[in-house]
């Protein structure tokens, strides 16, 4: 039997996305700074089974001595290695046709149209609901989200569970929480042009070594203002090289011995807290995902079993992980009225 001029259409609606597909992980990767960083290092990584481990080094061998002649070695067993365990993470964007709309365009350059300001819709909800994952503690859609910035990097780091791994009992596992009203007063008691350089300056002494430290400093809009006017205009830098290429207000930290870039996360509609600033090592840092959904296309269009339409499927597998929590850490002001 024949194919129907709905059933090609249906089928044109598939293919144009299957071809727009390949490009959905760099669609939302350059939306979000933090993601844009894990993409260009090489960073977002596969996985399989039904559940997400990422190996960590929590421990030394203890067996380095000095030594010469026929002095003993040291052979010692060591347990270095154990696991964090993630759940993957689901997500769905649906694209959304009824056949009267492919009906009244049926012309080939109607129904491109008005195919792409669908799919168009799609893709920036899926920007959207992406971003506001990455900043978010998990919790929505019943705990069925992506484990965002604020469940990896949490303001109180002694409580809570991540990675099936108990942060109350391994304070290995915790990341750093600096309250810009208490945790310098010699400083200040909260963000300002005259405080701001100095706070990121100890905080990167403290939580950095040899070569590992922050390196992406998400900033709120307050923070970055306040960062943008401690630097004149002859030491301000602006980086477009790297972030700044893809549109993201950023600036480049040198201070503490460390180099960062600094990224306006905050604005119109943002997910970014308001007074805070994630100090991220991004190398710690993957985005986990199944081969078969990487933002990718979900199978063929279906029809609903009771409506005259046409659906397809845009949607992701996976979660954002941690694998060193040693040089993240959080900035917030708890009263920036102080």
């Amino acid at each position: 039997m024949p194919l129907t001029a709905v059933e090609k259409n249906q089928e044109i609606l598939s293919l144009a996305l299957e071809d727009r597909s390949a490009g959905y992980q760099d669609l939302v990767s350059n939306s979000n700074a933090a993601l844009a960083v894990l993409k260009r290092k090489g960073l977002w990584e596969t996985y399989s089974g039904p559940r997400i481990r990422q190996t960590l080094l929590y421990n030394k061998t203890g067996s380095a001595v000095w030594y010469n002649g026929f002095d003993f070695l040291n052979p010692r067993p060591a347990e270095l290695f154990n696991d964090a365990e993630f759940t993957p993470k689901m997500l769905a964007v649906a694209v959304v046709m009824s056949n009267e709309e492919i009906l009244n365009n049926q012309g080939t350059a109607q129904l491109k149209n008005v195919m792409k300001s669908h799919i168009k819709a799609a893709e920036m909800e899926l920007e959207d609901v992406t971003d506001a994952s990455i900043h978010s503690n998990g919790s929505g859609f019943g705990g069925k989200e992506l484990g965002g910035l604020q469940l990896a990097i949490p303001t109180i780091t002694n409580t809570g569970t991540y990675g099936g791994i108990d942060r109350a009992s391994n304070a290995i596992w915790r990341t750093s929480s600096f309250d810009a009203h208490t945790f310098a007063p010699d400083i200040g008691t909260q963000v300002t042009a005259t405080t701001v350089r100095p706070m990121f300056n100890r905080i990167m002494t403290q939580r950095s070594r040899n070569k590992r430290g922050a390196d992406l400093l998400l900033c709120s809009r307050q923070h970055y203002e306040a960062y943008d006017a401690a630097t004149v205009a002859i030491q301000r830098i602006n980086d477009e090289t790297q972030l700044g290429k893809l549109g993201f207000q950023t600036l480049k930290y040198f201070g503490g011995g460390r180099t960062a870039e600094i990224v306006q996360d905050g604005g119109i509609g943002s997910n970014m807290p308001d007074n805070a600033t994630y100090g991220l090592d991004t190398d710690s840092l993957r985005m986990r995902y199944h081969p078969e959904r990487n933002f990718s296309k979900i199978g063929s269009s279906m029809m609903p079993i009771n409506q005259d339409a046409v659906v397809q499927y845009i949607g992701l597998m996976g979660e954002l992980t941690m694998e060193n929590p040693l040089f993240n850490w959080k900035l917030y002001d708890s009263n920036p009225a102080a």
